[in-house]
């Protein structure tokens, strides 16, 4: 038990580490932030979710998808569609012509509301549909790549052209999903609105539990058989092939995986942000995801969510401060840490950080050693030997 639990944590290192980030996200943040800062925290930490199962998938069992923005559109969007209906009751919507339809759907001259939508009157099936719906669509991205041997650089593209076709088909279907500008004006969840400060505050904890759970669960499927064969399979996968296993179905079911992460994390976006549009979904967004993941450490779970939290705070600092320059100065970032910290934050501590850290702790216990000294050890040690002499 103690055995797997050590396991589950990484150790005494990566309790240490997993203890630092619980007490940054739930204490540090909440105590010096006001309310519009954290709920921007609040919003970075939803794309950690991304990067914490790209590291999975892409770090630990190397498969670069750039299309996880599919799966955080989708998790937003079976949530946004579950918030819109609650806010579309016949009596808010009493000026429209058809009464108990979303706002956007009123606009399009459609009078009833369509099949898709009926099942998301349930929080249930909402709850099961932001998981299910994206990892659904992940099996089969997955059976009909991973079965077929497709992978590297051509699974890459195949994920980008996806992206790019269900931006294009959400933009289209403007009736079903609000189109360019996506579902808007979300205001309650089960009657509790959503919107006022304090609110804010209890989604971000949320939000925040939600994210550490995911990580300990990474952690508990990298400390399993099936962590060593990913690592297994991203080096040697023909080796691995060769001894009997289906390499396949591993990277279906981690792939899988990782979509889930981004789909929770897509629906915590639309509960703390109030909307969910097709900007998420696309290339630019999930290229944007994996610079999270690359420049926290593509194999660490914890220096993803740095990454997120580093990568969306410079992005905002840059396009406040120089509005014309911020991409560059966000490329400039990317190209930095990538030439010269090729393993982002994390390797940078393990190659810097722990040598300081133990030099540091090191001279504190020598001075705290010397210190507990009594003063006439000093004064013995100090004072110069007698020399003997020989009759």
């Amino acid at each position: 038990m103690n055995k797997a639990i050590d396991n589950l944590l990484g150790g005494r290192q990566g309790a240490i580490g997993l203890l630092v980030l619980a007490a940054l996200i739930l204490v540090v943040f909440p105590l010096t932030l006001d309310t519009f800062r954290l709920n921007m925290v609040g919003k970075y930490l939803t794309y950690a979710f991304v990067a914490v199962g790209l590291v999975l998938c892409w770090g630990y069992g190397g498969i670069l998808s750039l299309g996880q923005g599919i799966f955080f559109g989708l998790g937003g969007y079976c949530m946004a569609m579950f918030l819109k209906l609650e806010a579309s009751d016949p009596e808010s919507t009493r000026i429209q012509s058809t009464p108990g339809i979303p706002d956007f759907m009123d606009w399009n001259q459609i009078t009833e509301l369509p099949w898709l939508w009926q099942p998301f009157h349930s929080f249930g099936f909402t709850l099961v549909a932001v998981v299910a719906v994206p990892a659904l669509l992940a099996f089969v991205i997955g059976l009909a790549m991973f079965k077929r041997r497709v992978g590297d650089v051509y699974f890459s593209i195949v994920t980008q052209a996806i992206a790019a076709i269900l931006t294009i088909l959400i933009i289209g279907q403007q009736g079903l999903t609000g189109g360019v500008n996506g579902i808007t004006d979300l205001k309650t969840v089960l009657g509790w609105d959503i919107r006022p400060d304090s609110a804010k505050v209890i989604l971000y904890f949320v939000n925040a539990a939600l994210l550490l759970g995911c990580i300990l669960l990474a952690r508990f499927v990298l400390a399993s058989k099936l962590g060593r064969l990913l690592v297994a399979m991203r080096d040697k996968e023909e080796r691995v092939r060769f001894s009997g296993y289906d390499v396949a179905s591993f990277k279906i079911f981690v792939f899988c995986v990782a979509a889930a992460f981004s789909a929770i994390g897509g629906a915590m976006f639309a509960l703390q942000v109030g909307f969910m549009s097709p900007s998420f979904v696309g290339i630019v967004p999930s290229i944007e995801m994996v610079i999270f993941a690359a420049v926290g450490g593509r194999l660490s779970l914890l220096g993803a969510v740095y990454g997120a939290l580093l990568v969306n705070f410079g992005k905002t600092y840059f396009s406040e401060s120089f509005p014309e320059l911020w991409l560059y100065l966000m490329g400039g970032l990317f190209i930095v840490v990538v030439m010269y910290f090729p393993n982002g934050l994390a390797g940078l501590w393990d190659s810097h950080g722990r040598k300081w850290l133990a030099r540091f702790t090191q001279g504190k216990a020598q001075t705290a050693s010397v210190n507990a000294k009594p003063v006439e050890a000093l004064a013995a040690e100090s004072k110069a030997p007698e020399l003997e002499t020989t009759p």
